[in-house]
């Protein structure tokens, strides 16, 4: 329960004298906290939050003020029990916070209490929307010019269950919620010695059986009890508020994910785990995989990487060594200006307007984007272009038909299409007989049927079409798409735009700095707003951790050399 607290905005207090006089004398060359006053001042300002606050209730504590804990927190990877003890002993925060010495700070819990409330006022984004402000102000970041982005994994934080195992444990979940919220009912309806031999522990914290037939029959008890335990929730005489309880929800999903329940020919009830190959299940996006986070979904890239959790992309500021701002001026950092969390089973491509609408939003929009190819397709290049003028330097999709695949044969760029009559002609000459506009999966498409008459006889048939009956089929996309694609394609065949094209790899020294400092592939909290959240202040600490090292002429692309090489190096000379 969030207990009602009010807000009187205030600007962040002065620096005490004796505060200052300390701090100076401890860090004479000043550390990442003191830069952050120094460089930034109140960056995040109370009246941001306002939303999260009332106007009655016990005074809290400064949200501009927990931001910038929470932002320290992160760039210096600590916990909320140690960011609370960092505010009373060290001199550098509290020279960051304006603090006396003597200043006691605050319990560790207000920190928890913080992001809960950002997260129930949809202000996830807030503290980083302001330090984006910020820098848009000092000019660090801004509008055209050169961005990247890419994705990374993210785990949940919760155990990784099996079905067998989420089976129970959601009904042990279900049953830990009633046994608070309504102890006496339940023990009118299950025996509460047999059910806590069962449910008593975790059930992942014990060996499961390795016997098939034995994981067979606790997965039936573990349906049944679940089936036992909704009947019972909904019966007339059990309290009407029992079923709006979340547990109960979950445990009933759960069920019909999971379970499939019929009759035998004595017409006995009969619950089964289903089989994945001969029942089906669900879409991986929809399936549940753990009762205590209801967001986190299994998924898989490539043949080695599956995990259970969410998804993070990251878009940061780029500058080749032949563009720099002006003469005599040294290239700003590079820094983040977005990061969008999704649920591990979204395809990167489905990020990529999303990602450029927010940057829209934030008015940080590049004038070329560079990606990966999973984040562009024909939708995606077109809408870059058209509505928010960005051109994407990425690897387009290529053709997948047959002779495409082969390298021989004639594959779609080999026809000659004219839009205007709506025909298209092959590379002997043939044309087109029908045109039919079709929609496949959503997607608006264009089906191009050569005529019998036409293929039948030609000389380069087998170079062309091993369809049965002998002549050829082409699915185009809609004009304005199919031309995009098209120059893309053609675009990334040239030498300079591989070149143009390299810089996208520097962003994979983000996503391991964004791993090495802030955990960011480790969710902290469980759901899908939280760990965005987490996102965004694991954003503002790379911002922060890079504009320090910028500030003091402290780069961080510096390498390491062994003493081998050193040794090497010498000799050669």
């Amino acid at each position: 329960m969030v207990l009602p607290m009010s807000m009187r905005s205030r600007p962040l207090a002065q620096v005490p004298e004796q505060t200052m006089l300390v701090a100076r004398a401890a860090f004479p060359k000043g550390s990442l906290a003191m830069s952050v006053r120094d460089q930034l001042g109140e960056v995040f300002a109370d009246e941001r939050f306002a939303a999260a606050f009332g106007v009655r209730g016990a005074p809290a504590t400064s949200p501009g003020v927990l931001a910038l804990v929470t932002a320290l927190q992160y760039a210096e990877g600590l916990t909320d029990r140690q960011a609370a003890q960092m505010v009373v002993r060290a001199i550098d925060w509290k020279y960051c916070l304006g603090l006396e010495l003597t200043d006691t700070g605050f319990d560790y819990s207000v920190l928890s209490k913080f992001r809960a409330r950002l997260v129930e006022h949809g202000l996830e984004r807030a503290a980083f929307d302001l330090l984006l402000q910020v820098l848009k102000d000092k000019g660090l970041i801004g509008a055209g010019g050169k961005a990247r982005t890419d994705s990374t994994h993210v785990i949940s934080a919760v155990r990784d269950l099996n079905r067998l195992e989420l089976a129970g444990e959601t009904v042990r979940a279900a049953v830990e919620v009633l046994a608070v919220a309504a102890a006496g009912w339940l023990a009118t309806v299950i025996d509460i010695p047999e059910w806590n031999q069962r449910y008593g522990a975790r059930v992942d914290s014990w060996r499961l059986p390795t016997s098939r037939t034995k994981r067979d029959r606790l997965a039936q008890v573990y349906g049944a009890d679940a089936v036992r335990l909704l009947e019972a929730v909904w019966s007339p005489s059990a309290p009407a508020w029992l079923v709006e309880l979340p547990a109960i929800e979950t445990l009933r999903r759960m069920l019909v994910q999971n379970y499939q329940i019929s009759a035998d020919t004595r017409g006995r009830q009969v619950i089964k785990m289903r089989q994945a190959d001969d029942d089906g299940l669900p879409p991986a996006r929809h399936r549940i995989t753990s009762p205590y986070d209801l967001d986190t979904r299994w998924a898989a890239k490539g043949e080695d990487l599956f995990w259970n959790g969410y998804k993070v992309h990251l878009t940061e500021t780029c500058h080749a060594d032949d563009d720099p701002p002006g003469a005599g001026t040294p290239a700003p950092p590079n820094l983040i200006i977005n990061v969008a969390t999704t649920g591990s089973t979204v395809p990167d491509v489905k990020a990529t307007t999303p990602i450029h609408a927010a940057l829209a939003a934030s008015g940080l929009l590049p004038a070329r984007h560079y990606l990966d190819a999973g984040y562009p397709c024909a939708e995606t290049i077109n809408t870059a272009a058209d509505t928010y003028g960005v051109t994407m330097v990425t690897p387009a999709s290529r053709d997948t038909s047959a002779q495409a695949r082969a390298g021989t044969g004639f594959a779609k760029d080999a026809f000659t299409i004219d839009w205007a009559t709506r025909q298209v002609t092959c590379p002997q000459g043939n044309t087109s007989g029908n045109w039919n506009p079709v929609s496949q999966h959503g997607t608006d498409a264009i089906v191009i049927t050569f005529p019998t008459g036409a293929c039948h006889p030609c000389p380069a048939r087998t170079q062309c079409t091993a369809s049965k009956r002998g002549r050829r089929h082409l699915t185009l996309r809609p004009q304005e798409l199919h031309e995009a694609l098209a120059r893309n394609r053609a675009d990334q065949a040239r030498k300079t735009w591989q070149d143009d094209y390299a810089l996208r790899a520097g962003v994979e020294s983000t996503i391991h700095q964004a791993i090495a400092i802030t955990g960011i592939r480790h969710a902290r909290y469980r759901g899908l707003p939280k760990t965005r959240l987490q996102h965004a202040f694991s954003a503002i600490a790379l911002n922060l951790t890079r504009i320090d090292a910028w500030w003091n002429d402290q780069p961080l692309d510096r390498t390491r050399t062994s003493h081998l090489a050193r040794l090497d190096y010498t000799l050669a000379a």
